[in-house]
């Protein structure tokens, strides 16, 4: 699978009239196929989180389907579940920083600049069309960031990243030995 072939898919998914998978669905899936994930198209886990989290306008939904995702790939790729979590809160920081800088926020209700809380908000909020323009931006845009963390060297050149600046080394990411973190 290529990244367009990814934001294809999502746009697949996404894209519907009757509405099946929302942006915290649709871009956990989309990972966690490109990512090469077992069971990538079970949705259930992230369907809580579309609207920033039952529709309370929180954490964009596209953020938390994205973190789940990042976070079923470092389990299976970094030794020790303790690493794990933290390898994959500091990847997932780093992608809620970008996230912000480009979209102007993480939260769902200042995203999309409307309250959605209830059935005839959201009803309202599909009838718009926003959701078509300003939510498929935004899971193209986590597609896009996170997309290459399917490839071997990728990963492991993040995995360093993310640990070397977390710890203030004066290592460059090439130096930081990650053989035991990663498997």
């Amino acid at each position: 699978m290529t990244e367009q072939e990814a934001i294809d898919k999502a746009r697949l998914y996404f894209l519907t009239e009757d509405h099946v998978y929302g942006c915290a669905e649709t871009t956990y899936v989309v990972l966690q196929e490109a990512f090469g994930l077992p069971n990538a198209t079970d949705s259930s886990p992230a369907m809580v989180f579309n609207g920033g989290i039952a529709w309370r306008g929180g954490i964009c939904g596209v953020i938390a389907g994205a973190a789940m995702a990042v976070g079923r790939l470092t389990e299976q790729r970094v030794v020790g579940h303790k690493n794990a979590k933290r390898v994959a809160r500091r990847i997932v920081d780093r992608f809620i920083s970008e996230f912000q800088v480009v979209q102007a926020s993480a939260d769902c209700r200042d995203l999309i600049g409307q309250d959605i809380h209830t059935d005839e908000q959201h009803n309202a909020f599909i009838e718009s069309g926003i959701w078509r323009d300003v939510c498929m931006r935004q899971i193209e845009f986590a597609i896009g960031k996170l997309f290459a963390l399917r490839d071997e060297q990728v990963w492991r050149r993040t995995v360093c990243a993310v640990e070397c600046q977390e710890m203030r080394c004066p290592l460059t990411p090439v130096v930081l030995d990650c053989e035991v973190l990663t498997r």
